[in-house]
């Protein structure tokens, strides 16, 4: 035993300090990174702006020790922020100095939400006549419908373009679940709220598969009606290019395909770039030269506050409820803030703290106006916290609607009682006791939560009747968690219009009467120190699990990751959709 101890205590030791010497190599990683960046040139004469977009795109403006460790972990490449990219091609569009915009999305990875936002500012940055020209060595489906709103598109005669439609894959849990001893215990209302399926099937319902491929062919639509429009091609073209299997083709046999300009080396495009700007030399400014920052909280006019990942009760990753609320009133008793965008980014999660949230906007929404922008997603929980707004735009591709409420728990007692050997008993002083992951619900129990579902279900539909104005018997027709497109979402009242962050900001000016008003983001990224603090403790927390677990601590995650989507949620199913 006194050895046990020595060694417990040696390992955690060893653990701990290991914890803060690479702290100390973080310290030196930071000086080395930001000693060995450039400070930001200013804009040139005759300059291009260079829409590198070689790298991830994301929502939200992280810490910037999250930036620090994506540098150091992708080969010097930090995401891009989408905030960042609007507001340089806005920006690019008024600068004398900026002649054109050189776009390249070679290693692109963002969602088609996401690709709609920046493809909509550069419609709006060649109505300065200004010239786009785009070039990749090869285009992913998502990159080339970006990259088609340019004025020329080359790609490298050995490189290509993907087109092939879309497809959504979601993974299935059962099989695994049935290995491990644990049975989901599922209370739902919605004949579409498919989020439960993946612990309970091994495929896709009827009602899932309709309801996907009916999202999936509306947001199509849209892709392909904008890419051919783009290149002058119809529809139909689009879609017999799609169904001929042209991703497996170079771009020298596709050349007349209609799809790109023509096929050209980097360095003929430099070339190209040279006699459009009228130099000798290309001279290149960058997003960063471009793009404005936050204005300093205290002269904001409005507030674009951001709400991403799953909506959940406990400190974690996602929209934790108290944080985002104490947000909404900080915006909200700021008398310099006249107007807000709440942009929402959330497949859905806990039904609890999204009501707290949706109350936190109701309240928000008395004293000034409040406009959503719906990001990729804002389906059943990320659509019941935006309701209430005063007006709802979102992308066509952004999925959303959803509304519905389930139940899951979880019954591991095969798993503890065979895999682990434990056994179990209890002893209560009346008829409820604990639900727990331990033992089977109870038919007493089952009907009380099932109850408990349905009651959430109405207020939620209730909520959505109110904010948007439509009967409940309405709401209830087009509710039953189905998912819709931003498209048909507009077509039945779900949302107002749509569009982006811009055309967001456009009608809260039209709301409070601004112009050109002031923006900042909230909440404000952390300062370095906390952050540091912060992943140093998550990380010191995970290493000592994984010490005291051992082998079993890859089942500890599974389960953990299933206890984190149990009691009553609203949320959409994951699903992955390219």
């Amino acid at each position: 035993m006194k050895q046990f101890f020595k060694t417990m205590f040696a390992s955690a030791l060893g653990v701990f300090l290991a914890g803060w010497i690479g702290m100390v190599l973080f310290f030196i990683a930071i000086i080395a990174i930001v000693a060995s960046t450039d400070s930001t040139s200013p804009v040139k004469d005759n300059s291009i702006l260079k829409l590198n977009l070689n790298t991830s795109v994301v929502e939200v403006k992280d810490a910037e020790l999250n930036d620090l460790l994506n540098v150091m972990m992708n080969d010097g490449q930090q995401p891009l922020y989408l905030i960042d990219i609007i507001n340089s091609i806005s920006q690019a569009k008024t600068n004398t100095k900026i002649k054109g915009i050189y776009l390249n999305t070679d290693n692109y990875v963002g969602s088609y939400a996401i690709s709609s936002q920046i493809r909509s500012e550069l419609v709006k940055f060649k109505e300065s006549g200004k010239f786009i020209i785009a070039y990749n060595n090869y285009y992913t489906q998502n990159q080339y419908f970006l990259s088609t709103v340019a004025d020329s598109i080359y790609v490298n005669p050995l490189g290509g373009v993907s087109l092939t439609g879309l497809s959504s894959k979601q993974i299935f849990f059962k099989n695994t679940l049935d290995k491990l001893g644990v049975k989901p215990e599922v209370f739902r209302v919605g004949t579409f709220k498919s989020a439960i399926e993946p612990f309970i099937l091994d495929k896709m319902s009827d009602a899932n598969r309709l309801q996907v491929q009916t999202f999936l062919g509306s947001i199509w639509d849209y892709l392909a009606k904008e890419i051919a429009q783009s290149r002058n091609l119809a529809v139909e073209d689009i879609n017999a290019l799609a169904d001929s299997g042209i991703e497996f083709s170079m771009a020298n046999e596709i050349k007349d395909s209609g799809l790109f300009t023509r096929t050209k080396y980097a360095h003929e495009v430099n070339d190209i770039l040279k006699t459009l700007s009228g130099v000798d030399e290309v001279r290149f400014s960058s997003i960063s030269d471009l793009s404005s920052l936050s204005v300093p909280v205290d002269k904001a006019e409005i507030a674009l506050l951001c709400a991403e990942g799953e909506i959940i009760d406990a400190k974690g990753k996602g929209i934790y409820a108290p944080k985002l609320i104490k947000e909404i009133y900080k915006i909200q008793n700021d008398d310099n803030i006249k107007g807000v965008i709440f942009r929402v980014n959330s497949p859905g999660g806990s039904a609890f703290a999204s009501e707290q949230i949706w109350k936190a906007i109701s309240d928000l929404k008395k004293v000034k106006p409040v406009v959503v922008s719906m990001g990729n997603y804002a389906a059943s929980g990320g659509y019941y916290i935006s309701c209430d707004a005063n007006y709802i735009i979102a992308e066509p591709s952004t999925l959303t609607g959803s509304i519905g409420v389930f139940g899951l728990y979880f019954n591991a007692n095969k798993l503890f009682t065979k895999d682990f050997g434990f056994s179990f008993d209890e002893v209560k002083t009346n008829k409820f006791g604990q639900i727990t992951i331990f033992e089977p619900i109870k038919p007493a129990e089952r009907a009380l939560i099932q109850n408990n579902v349905e009651n959430i279900y109405d207020i939620f539909l209730k909520r959505c009747s109110d904010g948007r104005g439509i009967p409940v018997d309405s709401i209830a027709k087009i509710a039953e968690g189905r998912v819709w497109s931003g498209v048909d979402a507009l077509n039945i009242g779900l949302i107002d219009a749509l569009g982006g962050i811009d055309e967001a900001k456009l009608k809260v000016e039209e709301l409070t009467g601004l112009q050109n008003a002031s923006v900042t983001i909230y909440p404000q990224p952390k300062s370095l120190f906390e952050s540091l603090m912060s992943n140093l403790n998550d990380d010191l927390s995970v290493k000592m699990k994984q010490l005291f677990l051992g082998d079993e601590f890859n089942k500890y995650l599974m389960l953990r990751d299933f206890r984190n989507k149990e009691g009553i949620q609203a949320r959409m199913p994951d699903m992955i959709v390219e």
